[in-house]
């Protein structure tokens, strides 16, 4: 997947009578500015119910960034209103056998609580989508939890649906 490029895009939302601009970024590992967004935002996730864990150790912030940085098929993007970082999109490029193409998987999508609910995570998600597009990719996939019934209603609005035939999604901890 060697030299994949990102486009910064600017999406124009109108939010309680006034209008800001969302930026829709691509995360630059080498900003800390970028980097504490991105730890923040998965701390936010990751204590939250629908995520049921324990905020990052110094250690395993160290070990995220690292890991996403050097990770060679990832796409991150950062939602900025006015200077704060208010959602973040972890994805993932990988290779469909069946289809001889890539294939996008969707990792994380967060909006901070306060701007739930307001279109966030579906610019992030368009923007996903649209650059999925672009790379010539054959599919967007994601998982999500089954009790989380906003991200479903978003997801299906956006077009996702079952796998058909069904699949499960299976965890064995190493």
């Amino acid at each position: 997947m060697a030299g994949l490029t990102f486009v910064a895009i600017t999406i124009i939302l109108t939010i309680q009578n006034m209008n800001q601009t969302i930026e829709i970024i691509h995360c630059d590992f080498d900003d800390p500015v970028h980097c504490h967004a991105l730890i923040n935002l998965m701390n936010e996730y990751i204590t939250d119910e629908m995520g049921g864990g324990m905020p990052y150790t110094d250690r395993q912030k160290e070990m995220l960034l690292e890991g996403l940085k050097n990770h060679p098929t990832k796409i991150v993007f950062l939602a900025v209103i006015d200077g704060n970082f208010i959602g973040l999109l972890n994805c993932f490029v990988n290779f469909g056998t069946f289809s001889a193409k890539p294939f996008v998987n969707i990792h994380d999508v967060i909006v901070t609580k306060s701007w739930r609910n307001k279109g966030i995570g579906r610019q992030m998600l368009e923007r996903t989508i649209v650059e999925s597009r672009r790379m010539g990719c054959s599919k967007v996939t994601l998982e999500v939890r089954e009790d989380n019934g906003n991200a479903r209603h978003l997801y299906k609005s956006l077009g996702f649906r079952d796998a058909k035939p069904k699949q499960y999604y299976w965890t064995k901890y190493i």
